[in-house]
């Protein structure tokens, strides 16, 4: 008989086991003590090595990306794949170009990615890649070159029915216009390949918007679960790109009042609120190479902050939406001190350990990135399915979509997330990625 699995144990073996991979283990940290009692209740998940087998990817492929800049130099960056689990679906999630990207990162990625990509109901296994490349201060030529030489490698190892890739950060439709076109050219094949894809070769309607609307889709449905609405809230908001910008665009069209964004530079805060005039000024100010959203201040008689988080504003509802690790446990203090009474991850693990332990203390409404931010690869997944049929959704059509998939997404985290004196969103979409994925892997046999 196989014995019971101890949570600390566990995490403190895979510790040793993968040294230096301190992103990952923060991750496997915050799932794996809620899914210890569902697999130990369960005599078929602990004799198949179910957990065990679920934090190993399926594989990990890394390679050399050698590419010449405009001054005929030749640089050397390196590329990644990490396959992390296929068991539902072809592997699924996005390329992120940044100098930050290790194994360790991506490793968090594509097991998180597991889990989101479960929770939505679609045939998609998770996984992640991308390259240390930094893109910022590159001409288009060189981009253009980075991603054609990426893919003369990874072309290997994807494909419609085996991995399929898409954006993340600093990848957006230009880099995946590159990316396709070179896989076209180097295999001959026309496929969907890769989602995030131009509207004239493939791509779908609502991919820009979805994980920003899909966040606040996701929020009304959990305000509405302990009566209340976003009508009348107040609410701050990091980051100032696509999730950004569209959770802000959505809220407002629901009559919530946001009043911050944010880069790397500082946050804005504008005690009036943002309008649609606004947000598309944001838009298209960001979108000029190292723009910083100071301007806004002077633009719209704002106060600027520099080099400063927005969550010691007074707020009904955060939103952080830049980047991992981005609210700290200072910041959870200053949002309850304040009032705040919910908090929805809009980005990956933006949240840190130890702010989340003070979350688990507190009555703040909690939305995990994995299911509050899975309308991105929801609509990624529809593009996959119309490229399929060789024909294209209109928006309504997916704007409906959409809304079902994150609907679903929070019933099924409210069913599994019962128990305490609030719903416990976090550890219900912790466990219910997991059943899903791990019966896949109970009747596919031990591999």
């Amino acid at each position: 008989m196989t014995s019971k699995i101890d949570a600390h144990q566990f995490l403190s073996d895979l510790r040793i086991r993968t040294p230096h991979e301190e992103e990952f283990h923060q991750a496997t940290g915050e799932v794996i003590p809620d899914l210890v009692p569902v697999v130990n209740e369960n005599k078929e998940y602990l004799d198949a090595g179910i957990l065990p087998r679920l934090v190993e990817p399926d594989r990990i492929i890394t390679f050399r990306v050698s590419w010449v800049d405009d001054s005929g130099a030749v640089q050397v960056n390196r590329g990644y794949r990490v396959q992390f689990n296929g068991a539902i679906g072809p592997y699924k999630g996005g390329l992120r170009f940044h100098p930050t990207v290790n194994t360790s990162v991506l490793k968090f990625l594509g097991f998180e990615q597991t889990f989101k990509n479960g929770l939505t109901g679609l045939p998609m296994g998770g996984g992640k890649g991308g390259s240390d490349f930094d893109p910022s201060g590159r001409s288009d030529a060189e981009i253009m070159r980075f991603c054609q030489a990426f893919m003369g490698e990874l072309y290997r190892h994807i494909g419609a029915d085996t991995d399929v890739p898409a954006g993340d950060i600093n990848v957006g439709a230009r880099e995946i216009g590159y990316l396709f076109g070179a896989y076209r050219r180097i295999t001959n094949r026309f496929e969907g390949v890769l989602t995030g894809k131009g509207l004239s070769f493939g791509g779908s309607d609502m991919r820009t918007e979805a994980t920003g609307y899909g966040v606040i889709q996701f929020l009304s449905c959990m305000l509405a679960a302990h009566n209340e609405d976003l009508d009348g809230k107040s609410v701050v908001i990091s980051g100032a790109g696509n999730v950004a910008t569209h959770a802000a665009e959505l809220a407002l069209d629901r009559g919530a009042k946001v009043i911050t964004l944010s880069d790397s530079n500082g946050f804005i805060h504008d005690k009036d609120g943002l309008t649609q005039d606004k947000i598309d000024w944001v838009r298209t100010h960001k979108s000029q190479p190292g723009a910083s959203l100071e301007k806004y201040a002077s633009e719209f008689d704002a106060d600027w902050h520099a080099d400063k988080a927005p969550w010691y504003v007074v707020c009904d509802i955060a939103i952080p939406s830049a980047t991992q690790n981005e609210l700290d446990a200072e910041g959870i203090k200053a949002l309850i001190d304040n009032g705040c009474m919910a908090l929805v991850e809009g980005a990956n693990m933006p949240t840190t350990a130890q702010a989340k332990e003070l979350v688990k203390q507190s009555d703040l409404l909690f939305a995990p990135g994995k299911a509050a931010n899975a309308g991105g690869v929801a609509v990624s997944g529809l593009e996959i399915s119309q490229n399929k049929m060789r024909k294209s959704m209109s928006k309504k059509a997916l704007c409906e979509e959409l809304m079902q998939i994150m609907t679903n997404i929070h019933d099924t985290c409210a069913d599994e997330g019962q128990g305490g004196k609030r719903i416990d969103y976090a550890k219900g979409a912790n466990i219910a990625g997991f059943r899903k994925v791990a019966d896949a892997m109970l009747a596919q046999g031990v591999g």
